[in-house]
């Protein structure tokens, strides 16, 4: 079926239930990090019930998405030539240690950059609590089509990226990923081999499986989490980034970040090749 605005628009995304478990979030901390040092006292309540137990803020991301609906062929997207451009996040109530949450994706807007150009899909769910019935985060996304420019759809406008100070950075953090961090982090919901089997990346064009993004997004909550929120998911508020460069599992990653007011902009780079892996990072902490 060819691509079309219309199309996109209006699919019809279905209603996407989850239920998650103190073990489920437990092992999406560990994938993104935390317990690496076992005596720091402020990582050990995402990673031991027996605490003051809460779920990383940036889990919500991995909660009751819609799986690779661009695949569908009905949609028309050039799946092979989809990447994943920018992820968001709003917090408007923190994630209990377990829960049911529910979720309905939908199309928010589409950009048409040109014959040969590709088109941006912009995708939007609100994460609901299905007991309570509050949400507890808005997720965005955007969808970098780059096999489906040219349909016709509108030209702008298009978002401009946060923009980075032009100071050296206020605080730094590094942490170096495990050689296993893919294979971990895949079971928080993401199995595609691509992260896992060699010979499926080599085909890819990458030397060895690569990490997820939304992995590299959540050590980036991590680092904010840890260096503005002294670990107290209450002050997390929102995150936001574009993902620039794939990140090799064992590769340490330094995030980059500056305060103003609540504002904390950040960039992640590899310390070993000194490339930007997220770049435009923006994040809302409350002190």
């Amino acid at each position: 079926m060819s691509f079309s605005y219309d199309t996109i628009m209006n699919w019809p995304f279905e209603e996407v239930e989850q239920t998650y478990t103190e073990r489920d979030a437990i092992i999406y901390a560990l994938g993104v990090g935390f317990g690496q040092d076992p005596v720091d006292a402020g990582q050990l309540p995402f990673v031991f019930e027996e605490t003051e137990f809460c779920a990383v803020p940036t889990m919500a991301a991995v909660l009751a998405g819609p799986g690779f609906w661009a695949r569908d062929p009905a949609t028309g997207i050039d799946w092979r030539k989809v990447l994943h451009g920018e992820q968001g996040m709003v917090i408007h109530k923190p994630l209990p240690p377990a829960a049911t949450v529910t979720a309905r994706t939908r199309v928010k807007g589409m950009i048409d950059k040109g014959e040969g150009k590709g088109a941006l899909i912009f995708v939007e769910r609100d994460l609901t609590n299905k007991a309570t019935g509050e949400v507890h985060a808005t997720l965005s996304s955007t969808t970098f089509a780059r096999g489906n420019g040219g349909f016709g759809g509108p030209a702008g406008p298009q978002p401009l990226p946060h923009p980075l100070p032009e100071r050296s950075p206020d605080v730094s953090w590094d942490m170096t990923t495990m050689p296993q961090a893919a294979l971990l982090y895949r079971l928080s919901g993401d199995p595609n081999p691509l992260h896992a089997d060699p010979k499926v990346a080599a085909a890819a064009g990458f030397r060895a499986p690569i990490l997820h993004g939304l992995c590299s997004l959540g050590i980036a909550g991590h680092a904010v989490l840890r260096c503005f929120c002294d670990y107290d998911v209450s002050r997390f508020r929102s995150l936001s980034l574009r993902f620039s460069a794939p990140v090799y599992p064992g590769e340490t990653l330094r995030t980059e970040m500056w305060k103003d007011a609540d504002t904390v902009s950040f960039r992640m780079r590899v310390v070993e090749r000194d490339v930007v892996v997220l770049n435009n990072g923006c994040a809302e902490v409350v002190d």
